[in-house]
């Protein structure tokens, strides 16, 4: 290791090249193009970088904000680098954010589909950011295992339609570089570009942001990828989730064709948050022993823009009809 230190005293480092486009001032530096972007991030997968040379790379990014030819690069010189065996998905569903104002109802979306029969796949990373409860956690506590491998996400599959995987799998290094958020103090866009992944070449894909002009660069890099069916939304607290209390914007593509559509706000004032997000109170709603009028609300919607997503349905009204009938039919069709 101090010999390549002593040697890039003298040499110029490969990646410095990269980090000088990003920096060279505010009339100097540009955005990288895809080959760039792509070149790039496979040096930082395969460990080629400096720690150095990463932090700067990544800051510069999170203040300039990628642009959708960076993203399109990094998500395809991932992809390229983990090479998964594509499975017989229909929807690719991405959880990185976590919750802390409301409950995951997001999760009792997915599983009420998996119910009934769509083979989803669930990706996220756990811990990343304080005080808040992630899907892992949840998804123990509702009795669903996490898979450590892609043989194990295959048979929760064929078992359960429904499957878990941590990023820490798919990729370590991205799970190393998504922690980084608690010693950056922000964000990186390893959060942006693991929601885009889609690990398993799903037919329909699923992803969450918090600042709403993330969502037309979401759409446009999905797009730019070649995904035929995604939809993109601020989604509450991050995730993948409608909020009634809100209109939400859907940035899509459908059949390969980019749209916009708005649902309206359902609700007349804003719900209350949860004082504790008691794991319970969700079980009990999610096995119908009680009932929870925001909650289940923010399921059927989520449901919804699922199945128009995945092309189940033709339109909207449609969707969100169905997907009451789902929800009130959950456990009729369980695995």
């Amino acid at each position: 290791m101090n010999t390549k230190k002593n040697l890039y005293k003298e040499l110029e480092h490969p990646f410095a090249q990269y980090v000088r486009i990003l920096g060279k001032g505010k009339t100097g530096s540009r955005s990288l193009n895809y080959d760039e972007a792509y070149q790039a991030f496979s040096m930082i997968l395969k460990g080629e970088v400096l720690d150095v040379q990463l932090g700067a790379f990544l800051m510069l990014l999170r203040v300039k904000e990628e642009s959708v030819e960076e993203l399109s690069g990094f998500v395809q010189a991932t992809r390229d680098h983990l090479d998964f065996t594509p499975l017989d998905v229909d929807l690719d569903w991405s959880s990185y954010a976590g919750k802390r104002k409301h409950y995951p109802w997001f999760l009792l979306s997915a599983l009420t589909l998996a119910h009934h029969g769509y083979k989803i796949v669930m990706h996220g990373a756990a811990g990343h950011t304080l005080n808040r409860v992630y899907t892992e956690q949840v998804l123990e506590y509702l009795g669903y295992p996490i898979c450590q491998s892609e043989q194990e996400v295959k048979a929760q599959l064929q078992l359960q339609h429904f499957a878990y995987l941590p990023l820490h799998v798919i990729s370590p290094v991205l799970d190393e570089l998504i922690s980084l958020r608690n010693v950056m103090g922000l964000r990186s866009p390893i959060h942006t570009l693991a929601r885009l992944i889609n690990p398993f070449n799903a037919k329909a894909t699923l992803q969450a942001i918090f600042h709403p002009a993330y969502r037309t660069s979401h759409q446009r890099t999905a797009f730019q990828l070649g995904y035929q069916n995604s939809a993109v939304i601020k989604g509450e607290g991050g995730e993948f989730e409608r909020n009634p209390d809100a209109k939400t914007l859907i940035c899509g593509i459908r059949d390969g064709e980019m749209y916009e559509y708005e649902l309206p706000k359902l609700t007349p004032e804003r719900s209350p948050i949860e004082e504790e997000l008691d794991l319970a109170v969700f079980k009990s709603v999610w096995l119908g022993e009680s009932s929870h009028e925001y909650g289940e609300l923010a399921i059927i919607e989520t449901i919804g823009i699922a199945l128009y997503t995945m092309k189940v349905v033709n339109d909207y009204s449609e969707a969100m009809e169905k997907a009451k009938t789902l929800w009130n039919t959950r456990f009729n069709k369980a695995l």
